[in-house]
């Protein structure tokens, strides 16, 4: 598929951001750490409304015309699109209230807060998973269709959390251990998942031109790719990614996205590192955001099959042939009996 900038916001800014608010529910529910104090939390219930805001305002770049966005929340009962959209609206009172309620009371710990953030933490849940089910439910891309999309989209949103919950909690000084024992955690089980799913995808298996066609005793050869121009399917629903920087870019995703904030992170558990906790969080977005790339780039629809899908080591399509879409070609295979 084509990645887009703006898909690529939404799901790193408010993944993350829907689990760093489930996570400080969970950390003030049982006082991991000793739970941080009234005044931190706000902060960080606001951190993560803000990510999520972020998010949230990206996805409107991708629609055609945005001033009819209303209408996906119309589509509830059937559309996992519509469903992410209602539950973040209802995510909103929550999250804003329960930030407000602690900021001015100074309770963290008292059955209304528990209440206004369990009640957020949940519905940002709702929201991940309402979020990766938009891509699971297609089985016409087979990348995305799988269980393992919405659990990566979890664990992705949980490791990026945590890492910002440990960072916060060693910057002000409080008793890191267990908050940073518990990121470092959330971060290798994203990478093992991570590495699970870069596993499947590379498994040579679901529709090829010889079940799609019902030539499965013979070697079909594609003649003519059914247009001399760029299309639209050409270009929002194939890509040209060169394998090896699709490798290279996989490798950074673990370097940078779990590795790194894992050091960091260890080392603080070792010796103080002070400020430099600051750095984890940001190089678990960085890394998940190449991940959030490589999520939509690798992706390929199984209607490239009609029109000459071609290895991903070859260049792009000229850009004159972009320009234009001219009435389609037929389709012409050759069929070899095998």
């Amino acid at each position: 598929m084509k990645p887009s900038l703006a898909v690529i916001f939404l799901t790193l800014f408010s993944g993350s951001g829907f689990g760093l608010v489930a996570l400080l529910a969970l950390d003030n529910d049982f006082r991991i750490g000793g739970g941080f104090a009234p005044i931190m939390t706000a902060i960080l219930m606001g951190c993560g409304l803000v990510l999520v805001t972020i998010g949230m305002i990206s996805s409107t770049a991708h629609l055609a015309n945005p001033k009819n966005a209303w209408r996906a929340f119309t589509r509830w009962r059937s559309s996992w699109l519509s469903r992410e959209g209602v539950f973040a609206m209802v995510f909103y009172p929550f999250a804003i209230a329960d930030a407000g309620w602690v900021f001015f009371t100074d309770d963290t710990h008292g059955a209304l807060a528990l209440l206004l953030s369990n009640a957020a933490a949940v519905l940002g849940l709702a929201t991940i998973f309402s979020q990766g089910m938009i891509y699971a439910c297609l089985r016409t891309i087979r990348q995305w269709h799988t269980p393992l999309v919405p659990a990566n989209f979890y664990a992705l949103g949980f490791a990026v959390g945590a890492a910002i919950l440990a960072a916060a909690r060693i910057v002000t000084g409080g008793p890191d251990r267990a908050l940073a024992s518990m990121a470092v955690g959330l971060l290798l089980i994203a990478a093992v998942l991570k590495a699970i799913y870069y596993f499947w995808i590379g498994k040579p298996s679901g529709t090829t031109i010889q079940t799609a066609t019902g030539f499965n005793r013979g070697t079909v050869r594609l003649l003519d790719q059914g247009h001399t121009f760029g299309t639209f399917l050409t270009r929002e629903f194939s890509n040209c990614l060169n394998r090896t920087r699709a490798r290279r870019l996989r490798i950074a995703v673990f370097m940078v996205g779990f590795a790194g904030p894992v050091a960091l992170l260890a080392a603080d558990l070792q010796h103080s590192i002070g400020l430099w906790a600051i750095t984890a969080p940001v190089l678990a977005l960085l890394g998940v955001g190449i991940e959030r790339f490589l999520f939509f780039a690798e992706a390929q629809h199984v209607v490239n099959l009609y029109h000459g899908r071609m290895p991903a080591s070859l260049p792009k399509m000229p850009e004159f042939m972009r320009r234009k879409a001219p009435s389609a070609v037929p389709l012409v295979a050759h069929y070899d009996k095998g």
